[in-house]
């Protein structure tokens, strides 16, 4: 029996480990991911529903966390996603501009389109008291807007 170049006496031939990895499943996993938060992310903006009206103005740049606050079609005021009687908003936001330090952080008012414009500014007239003047008005954007 002759012993042939392949075979070592009994010994079996050792591969050389693989260095290469298999990624595939990797890029599978990333890409569900990906998709399941451009999925989720525009659903977690606005906890309150509000008809917006369109403005051409254009967006504002943010550094800090700005103060929201939302009138939605019934009258009802919402801060952030709290409900809040008109009779506890100056309380409120003293607190908010005393939270603040120095400079009065800055104010996201969405309001709905229906609503009475005193409604709308009977909050914005506390706002001014309470010195927090840096005040946004939300709106959607429209082409078409006047």
């Amino acid at each position: 029996m002759a012993i042939g170049p392949m075979h070592s006496g009994g010994r079996r031939a050792r591969r050389a480990p693989m260095a290469e990895i298999n990624v595939t499943p990797f890029v599978d996993v990333m890409l569900v991911l990906l998709i399941i938060f451009m999925i989720t992310a525009p659903l977690l903006v606005a906890g309150v529903p509000v008809d917006l009206p369109d403005s051409k103005a254009g967006a504002l740049d943010q550094q800090k966390e700005p103060l929201s606050i939302s009138i939605d079609n019934g009258g009802a005021i919402f801060v952030g996603e709290q409900l809040v009687e008109e009779a506890e908003l100056p309380a409120i936001f003293a607190a908010r501009r005393a939270a603040a330090g120095g400079e009065a952080p800055p104010v996201f008012l969405r309001a709905d389109r229906t609503l009475d414009y005193g409604r709308v500014m009977r909050v914005m007239g506390e706002l001014n008291r309470a010195g927090l003047n840096k005040v946004s008005l939300v709106t959607t954007s429209a082409e078409d807007a006047p």
